[in-house]
Protein backbone atom coordinates (compact mmCIF):
# COMPACT_ATOMS: atom_id res chain seq x y z
CA UNK A 1 0.00 0.00 0.00
CA UNK A 2 1.28 3.45 -0.95
CA UNK A 3 0.79 6.18 1.68
CA UNK A 4 1.21 9.85 0.82
CA UNK A 5 3.39 12.08 2.98
CA UNK A 6 1.92 15.52 3.58
CA UNK A 7 3.21 18.68 5.25
CA UNK A 8 1.38 18.81 8.60
CA UNK A 9 -0.44 21.82 9.98
CA UNK A 10 1.66 23.58 12.61
CA UNK A 11 -0.64 26.47 13.48
CA UNK A 12 -3.71 28.31 12.21
CA UNK A 13 -1.76 31.28 10.87
CA UNK A 14 0.92 29.21 9.12
CA UNK A 15 0.24 28.47 5.42
CA UNK A 16 3.67 27.52 4.07
CA UNK A 17 7.19 26.54 5.02
CA UNK A 18 10.44 25.24 3.63
CA UNK A 19 11.41 21.57 3.47
CA UNK A 20 14.86 22.16 4.89
CA UNK A 21 16.15 18.60 4.99
CA UNK A 22 15.39 15.01 4.04
CA UNK A 23 16.66 12.52 6.60
CA UNK A 24 16.28 9.72 4.06
CA UNK A 25 17.05 9.62 0.34
CA UNK A 26 14.71 8.82 -2.51
CA UNK A 27 14.41 5.04 -2.88
CA UNK A 28 15.64 4.23 0.63
CA UNK A 29 13.89 1.87 2.99
CA UNK A 30 12.29 3.67 5.95
CA UNK A 31 10.70 2.33 9.11
CA UNK A 32 7.41 3.42 10.63
CA UNK A 33 7.77 6.50 12.89
CA UNK A 34 11.31 7.07 11.63
CA UNK A 35 12.05 10.79 10.96
CA UNK A 36 11.66 11.53 7.24
CA UNK A 37 12.10 15.25 6.80
CA UNK A 38 12.25 18.60 8.54
CA UNK A 39 9.98 21.51 7.64
CA UNK A 40 10.76 25.05 8.77
CA UNK A 41 8.09 27.71 9.14
CA UNK A 42 8.25 31.28 10.36
CA UNK A 43 7.52 30.06 13.87
CA UNK A 44 9.28 26.74 14.41
CA UNK A 45 10.89 23.65 12.91
CA UNK A 46 8.96 20.38 12.81
CA UNK A 47 10.07 16.81 12.12
CA UNK A 48 7.72 14.57 10.14
CA UNK A 49 7.94 10.78 10.60
CA UNK A 50 7.20 7.86 8.27
CA UNK A 51 3.55 6.72 8.35
CA UNK A 52 4.56 3.11 7.64
CA UNK A 53 7.52 0.90 6.77
CA UNK A 54 8.41 0.88 3.09
CA UNK A 55 10.39 2.52 0.30
CA UNK A 56 10.50 6.31 0.20
CA UNK A 57 9.70 8.34 -2.91
CA UNK A 58 10.37 12.09 -2.72
CA UNK A 59 8.62 14.75 -4.81
CA UNK A 60 10.35 17.94 -3.62
CA UNK A 61 13.94 18.93 -3.03
CA UNK A 62 15.62 20.26 0.10
CA UNK A 63 15.14 24.02 0.28
CA UNK A 64 11.85 24.02 -1.68
CA UNK A 65 8.88 26.01 -0.42
CA UNK A 66 5.92 23.81 0.46
CA UNK A 67 2.33 24.62 1.36
CA UNK A 68 0.71 23.17 4.46
CA UNK A 69 -1.09 19.98 3.40
CA UNK A 70 0.99 19.54 0.24
CA UNK A 71 2.13 16.05 -0.75
CA UNK A 72 5.94 15.92 -0.67
CA UNK A 73 6.43 12.19 -1.16
CA UNK A 74 5.11 8.72 -0.41
CA UNK A 75 6.03 5.44 1.26
CA UNK A 76 5.35 2.19 -0.63
CA UNK A 77 4.70 -0.54 1.92
CA UNK A 78 4.56 -3.23 -0.74
CA UNK A 79 8.26 -2.85 -1.50
CA UNK A 80 9.56 -3.97 1.89
CA UNK A 81 12.52 -6.31 1.25
CA UNK A 82 11.95 -9.95 2.22
CA UNK A 83 13.57 -11.16 5.43
CA UNK A 84 14.95 -14.11 3.46
CA UNK A 85 17.61 -11.99 1.77
CA UNK A 86 20.50 -12.61 4.19
CA UNK A 87 23.14 -10.76 2.17
CA UNK A 88 21.08 -7.58 2.01
CA UNK A 89 20.15 -7.89 5.69
CA UNK A 90 23.77 -8.28 6.76
CA UNK A 91 24.78 -5.31 4.62
CA UNK A 92 21.98 -3.19 6.10
CA UNK A 93 22.95 -4.12 9.66
CA UNK A 94 26.60 -3.33 8.95
CA UNK A 95 25.63 0.01 7.45
CA UNK A 96 23.44 0.76 10.46
CA UNK A 97 26.24 -0.02 12.89
CA UNK A 98 28.66 2.13 10.92
CA UNK A 99 26.20 5.03 10.99
CA UNK A 100 25.66 4.58 14.74
CA UNK A 101 29.41 4.58 15.29
CA UNK A 102 29.85 7.76 13.26
CA UNK A 103 27.03 9.48 15.13
CA UNK A 104 28.29 8.46 18.55
CA UNK A 105 31.88 9.52 17.82
CA UNK A 106 30.97 12.92 16.44
CA UNK A 107 29.73 15.91 18.38
CA UNK A 108 26.15 17.15 17.75
CA UNK A 109 25.86 19.07 14.49
CA UNK A 110 23.24 21.07 12.67
CA UNK A 111 21.69 19.69 9.44
CA UNK A 112 23.49 22.10 7.09
CA UNK A 113 26.85 21.29 8.71
CA UNK A 114 26.23 17.56 8.19
CA UNK A 115 25.30 18.17 4.57
CA UNK A 116 28.41 20.31 4.00
CA UNK A 117 30.62 17.68 5.65
CA UNK A 118 29.14 14.99 3.43
CA UNK A 119 29.80 16.98 0.25
CA UNK A 120 33.37 17.76 1.31
CA UNK A 121 34.11 14.23 2.50
CA UNK A 122 34.79 15.40 6.06
CA UNK A 123 34.56 13.06 9.06
CA UNK A 124 32.60 15.03 11.68
CA UNK A 125 34.33 13.08 14.43
CA UNK A 126 37.48 15.05 13.57
CA UNK A 127 35.80 18.45 13.61
CA UNK A 128 35.83 20.64 16.72
CA UNK A 129 32.49 22.38 17.22
CA UNK A 130 32.26 26.01 18.29
CA UNK A 131 28.50 26.03 18.92
CA UNK A 132 26.72 25.66 22.24
CA UNK A 133 27.68 22.39 23.91
CA UNK A 134 30.35 21.75 21.27
CA UNK A 135 27.77 21.61 18.46
CA UNK A 136 29.34 21.60 14.99
CA UNK A 137 28.36 24.53 12.75
CA UNK A 138 28.96 25.25 9.04
CA UNK A 139 31.97 27.44 9.75
CA UNK A 140 33.57 24.66 11.81
CA UNK A 141 33.49 22.33 8.79
CA UNK A 142 34.93 25.06 6.53
CA UNK A 143 37.65 25.84 9.09
CA UNK A 144 38.52 22.14 9.35
CA UNK A 145 38.95 21.85 5.57
CA UNK A 146 41.00 25.04 5.44
CA UNK A 147 43.19 23.82 8.29
CA UNK A 148 43.81 20.54 6.46
CA UNK A 149 44.88 22.44 3.40
CA UNK A 150 47.14 24.87 5.29
CA UNK A 151 48.87 22.12 7.28
CA UNK A 152 49.43 20.06 4.15
CA UNK A 153 50.98 22.78 1.96
CA UNK A 154 53.90 21.35 0.01
CA UNK A 155 52.63 17.79 0.42
CA UNK A 156 51.52 15.68 -2.49
CA UNK A 157 48.23 15.14 -0.62
CA UNK A 158 47.08 18.65 -1.47
CA UNK A 159 45.55 18.78 -4.90
CA UNK A 160 44.41 21.65 -7.06
CA UNK A 161 40.82 20.52 -6.62
CA UNK A 162 40.99 20.95 -2.83
CA UNK A 163 42.59 24.41 -3.13
CA UNK A 164 40.01 25.46 -5.66
CA UNK A 165 37.18 24.30 -3.38
CA UNK A 166 38.08 26.73 -0.59
CA UNK A 167 36.30 30.05 -1.05
CA UNK A 168 36.56 33.35 0.76
CA UNK A 169 32.82 33.60 1.32
CA UNK A 170 29.74 31.42 1.26
CA UNK A 171 26.05 32.13 0.81
CA UNK A 172 23.26 30.54 2.77
CA UNK A 173 19.53 31.08 2.35
CA UNK A 174 17.84 32.69 5.34
CA UNK A 175 15.61 30.23 7.13
CA UNK A 176 11.90 31.10 7.47
CA UNK A 177 12.45 31.61 11.19
CA UNK A 178 15.32 34.05 10.57
CA UNK A 179 13.27 35.88 7.94
CA UNK A 180 10.35 36.18 10.35
CA UNK A 181 12.63 37.46 13.11
CA UNK A 182 13.98 40.11 10.75
CA UNK A 183 10.46 41.15 9.74
CA UNK A 184 9.24 41.40 13.33
CA UNK A 185 12.27 43.39 14.49
CA UNK A 186 11.79 45.87 11.65
CA UNK A 187 8.06 45.97 12.33
CA UNK A 188 8.67 46.73 16.01
CA UNK A 189 10.96 49.66 15.20
CA UNK A 190 8.63 51.08 12.57
CA UNK A 191 5.32 50.69 14.40
CA UNK A 192 6.19 51.57 18.00
CA UNK A 193 7.73 54.56 19.78
CA UNK A 194 10.48 52.57 21.51
CA UNK A 195 12.42 54.09 24.38
CA UNK A 196 14.76 52.40 26.84
CA UNK A 197 15.35 53.22 30.49
CA UNK A 198 18.17 51.77 32.59
CA UNK A 199 18.89 50.91 36.20
CA UNK A 200 21.14 48.54 38.10
CA UNK A 201 20.51 45.93 40.76
CA UNK A 202 22.70 44.65 43.56
CA UNK A 203 22.43 40.88 43.16
CA UNK A 204 23.91 40.06 46.57
CA UNK A 205 20.64 38.95 48.19
CA UNK A 206 19.59 36.74 45.27
CA UNK A 207 23.04 35.17 44.99
CA UNK A 208 23.18 34.50 48.74
CA UNK A 209 19.71 32.96 48.66
CA UNK A 210 20.65 30.71 45.73
CA UNK A 211 23.91 29.65 47.37
CA UNK A 212 22.11 28.80 50.61
CA UNK A 213 19.31 26.73 49.13
CA UNK A 214 20.53 25.53 45.70
CA UNK A 215 21.48 22.01 46.86
CA UNK A 216 18.28 21.35 48.80
CA UNK A 217 16.23 22.96 45.99
CA UNK A 218 17.78 20.69 43.37
CA UNK A 219 17.41 17.62 45.59
CA UNK A 220 13.73 18.27 46.22
CA UNK A 221 12.61 19.55 42.81
CA UNK A 222 15.08 17.93 40.42
CA UNK A 223 16.02 21.21 38.77
CA UNK A 224 18.53 23.95 39.48
CA UNK A 225 17.56 27.25 41.08
CA UNK A 226 18.47 29.79 38.40
CA UNK A 227 18.27 33.56 38.21
CA UNK A 228 15.40 33.57 35.73
CA UNK A 229 12.76 32.43 38.22
CA UNK A 230 13.63 35.42 40.44
CA UNK A 231 13.32 37.77 37.48
CA UNK A 232 10.02 36.27 36.36
CA UNK A 233 8.58 36.73 39.84
CA UNK A 234 10.01 40.25 40.17
CA UNK A 235 8.60 41.24 36.78
CA UNK A 236 5.14 39.95 37.68
CA UNK A 237 5.12 42.00 40.89
CA UNK A 238 6.08 45.08 38.85
CA UNK A 239 3.46 44.35 36.17
CA UNK A 240 0.76 44.13 38.81
CA UNK A 241 1.82 47.53 40.15
CA UNK A 242 2.01 49.12 36.67
CA UNK A 243 -0.63 47.45 34.43
CA UNK A 244 0.15 49.59 31.38
CA UNK A 245 3.43 47.71 30.91
CA UNK A 246 1.40 44.49 30.58
CA UNK A 247 -1.02 46.07 28.09
CA UNK A 248 -1.03 46.29 24.28
CA UNK A 249 -2.44 48.57 21.63
CA UNK A 250 -5.19 47.28 19.32
CA UNK A 251 -6.17 49.91 16.79
CA UNK A 252 -7.20 52.96 18.79
CA UNK A 253 -7.76 51.00 21.99
CA UNK A 254 -5.51 50.00 24.88
CA UNK A 255 -6.06 46.39 25.90
CA UNK A 256 -5.20 45.78 29.57
CA UNK A 257 -4.33 42.12 30.07
CA UNK A 258 -5.12 40.76 33.52
CA UNK A 259 -2.98 37.65 33.13
CA UNK A 260 0.77 37.19 33.05
CA UNK A 261 2.14 35.10 30.18
CA UNK A 262 5.87 35.79 30.33
CA UNK A 263 8.06 35.14 27.31
CA UNK A 264 11.62 34.01 27.99
CA UNK A 265 14.00 34.54 25.06
CA UNK A 266 16.06 31.48 24.10
CA UNK A 267 18.98 31.54 21.68
CA UNK A 268 19.03 28.68 19.14
CA UNK A 269 21.06 27.94 16.04
CA UNK A 270 18.13 29.09 13.93
CA UNK A 271 17.74 32.38 15.77
CA UNK A 272 16.09 33.81 18.86
CA UNK A 273 12.87 32.15 20.00
CA UNK A 274 10.59 33.30 22.79
CA UNK A 275 8.70 30.42 24.45
CA UNK A 276 5.94 31.60 26.77
CA UNK A 277 5.31 30.70 30.42
CA UNK A 278 1.50 30.63 30.67
CA UNK A 279 -0.02 32.12 33.83
CA UNK A 280 3.42 32.51 35.35
CA UNK A 281 1.95 34.31 38.36
CA UNK A 282 0.44 31.03 39.55
CA UNK A 283 3.70 29.08 39.17
CA UNK A 284 6.18 28.30 41.91
CA UNK A 285 9.91 28.89 41.54
CA UNK A 286 10.40 25.19 40.82
CA UNK A 287 7.62 25.12 38.23
CA UNK A 288 9.12 28.15 36.48
CA UNK A 289 12.60 26.61 36.37
CA UNK A 290 11.28 23.25 35.12
CA UNK A 291 9.16 24.87 32.41
CA UNK A 292 12.03 27.07 31.23
CA UNK A 293 14.34 24.04 30.90
CA UNK A 294 11.62 22.09 29.07
CA UNK A 295 10.86 24.90 26.60
CA UNK A 296 14.52 25.79 26.02
CA UNK A 297 15.35 22.14 25.29
CA UNK A 298 12.45 21.83 22.85
CA UNK A 299 13.51 25.04 21.10
CA UNK A 300 17.14 23.96 20.69
CA UNK A 301 16.12 20.45 19.57
CA UNK A 302 13.72 21.86 16.94
CA UNK A 303 10.76 20.28 18.71
CA UNK A 304 9.10 23.49 19.88
CA UNK A 305 5.41 23.79 19.03
CA UNK A 306 3.91 26.94 17.55
CA UNK A 307 1.53 27.12 20.50
CA UNK A 308 4.56 27.37 22.83
CA UNK A 309 5.60 30.58 21.07
CA UNK A 310 2.26 32.31 20.59
CA UNK A 311 0.91 35.07 22.80
CA UNK A 312 2.82 36.49 25.71
CA UNK A 313 2.22 39.75 27.52
CA UNK A 314 5.83 40.66 28.43
CA UNK A 315 9.29 39.33 27.54
CA UNK A 316 12.55 38.83 29.43
CA UNK A 317 15.81 38.45 27.51
CA UNK A 318 19.19 37.63 29.02
CA UNK A 319 22.14 38.93 27.04
CA UNK A 320 24.28 38.43 30.12
CA UNK A 321 24.81 34.76 29.36
CA UNK A 322 26.86 35.89 26.34
CA UNK A 323 28.76 38.50 28.35
CA UNK A 324 26.71 41.58 27.46
CA UNK A 325 27.16 44.45 29.89
CA UNK A 326 24.42 46.70 28.50
CA UNK A 327 21.96 46.63 25.62
CA UNK A 328 18.67 48.09 24.39
CA UNK A 329 16.33 45.15 23.72
CA UNK A 330 13.72 45.46 20.95
CA UNK A 331 10.03 44.93 21.66
CA UNK A 332 8.32 41.68 20.76
CA UNK A 333 5.09 42.94 19.07
CA UNK A 334 2.35 43.42 20.10
CA UNK A 335 3.86 43.55 23.59
CA UNK A 336 4.64 46.95 25.07
CA UNK A 337 7.63 46.07 27.24
CA UNK A 338 10.73 43.89 27.37
CA UNK A 339 13.30 43.55 30.16
CA UNK A 340 16.96 43.02 29.37
CA UNK A 341 19.18 41.20 31.86
CA UNK A 342 22.96 41.53 31.63
CA UNK A 343 26.11 39.99 33.04
CA UNK A 344 26.82 40.28 36.75
CA UNK A 345 30.03 42.20 37.44
CA UNK A 346 31.65 43.02 40.77
CA UNK A 347 31.89 46.79 41.08
CA UNK A 348 32.66 49.36 43.74
CA UNK A 349 29.42 50.95 44.97
CA UNK A 350 28.47 53.16 47.89
CA UNK A 351 26.34 51.50 50.59
CA UNK A 352 25.58 53.43 53.79
CA UNK A 353 28.30 55.95 52.90
CA UNK A 354 30.86 53.14 52.57
CA UNK A 355 32.56 52.00 49.35
CA UNK A 356 32.00 48.25 49.03
CA UNK A 357 32.38 45.61 46.33
CA UNK A 358 29.04 44.18 45.18
CA UNK A 359 27.84 41.94 42.32
CA UNK A 360 25.93 44.38 40.13
CA UNK A 361 23.73 43.88 37.07
CA UNK A 362 22.55 46.54 34.66
CA UNK A 363 18.84 46.29 33.82
CA UNK A 364 17.23 47.71 30.69
CA UNK A 365 13.52 48.20 30.02
CA UNK A 366 12.50 48.97 26.44
CA UNK A 367 8.90 50.15 26.22
CA UNK A 368 6.34 51.59 23.82
CA UNK A 369 6.04 55.26 24.71
CA UNK A 370 2.62 55.43 23.01
CA UNK A 371 1.11 53.51 25.90
CA UNK A 372 3.67 53.75 28.72
CA UNK A 373 4.80 57.08 30.16
CA UNK A 374 8.36 57.64 31.31
CA UNK A 375 7.27 57.79 34.95
CA UNK A 376 5.60 54.38 34.70
CA UNK A 377 8.58 52.85 32.90
CA UNK A 378 11.11 54.13 35.43
CA UNK A 379 8.89 53.15 38.37
CA UNK A 380 8.38 49.66 36.90
CA UNK A 381 12.13 49.12 36.63
CA UNK A 382 12.67 50.43 40.16
CA UNK A 383 10.10 47.92 41.43
CA UNK A 384 11.97 45.09 39.66
CA UNK A 385 15.21 46.33 41.23
CA UNK A 386 13.63 46.44 44.70
CA UNK A 387 12.30 42.87 44.38
CA UNK A 388 15.72 41.58 43.34
CA UNK A 389 17.60 43.41 46.06
CA UNK A 390 15.01 42.35 48.65
CA UNK A 391 13.62 38.97 47.50
CA UNK A 392 11.31 38.81 50.51
CA UNK A 393 9.15 41.39 48.69
CA UNK A 394 8.36 38.71 46.11
CA UNK A 395 7.03 36.31 48.74
CA UNK A 396 5.18 38.99 50.67
CA UNK A 397 3.90 40.83 47.54
CA UNK A 398 4.97 44.23 48.88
Amino acid sequence: MITEIKVPSVGESITEGVLSRWFKKNGELVKVNEPLFEVETEKATTEVVAPQTGVLSTLVKEGDKVNIGAVVGSVDGSKVPAESAPAEKVAAVASEKKEEKNQSSAAPSNPSARHLAETKGVDLALVKGSGKGGRILNEDVVAHVQNQVSTSVGSSVVTKEIRKDITRETRQRMTPIRQRIAERLLQAQQNAAILTTFNEADMTAVMDLRAKYKDSFTKRHGVGLGFMSFFVKAVIEALKAFPAVNARIDGNEIVFQHFYDIGVAVSTEKGLMVPVLRDADSMTFAEIEKRIVELATKARDNKIAVTDLQGGTFTITNGGIFGSMLSTPILNPPQSGILGMHSIQKRAVVVNDQIVIRPMMYLALSYDHRIIDGREAVSFLVRVKECLENPERIFLAI
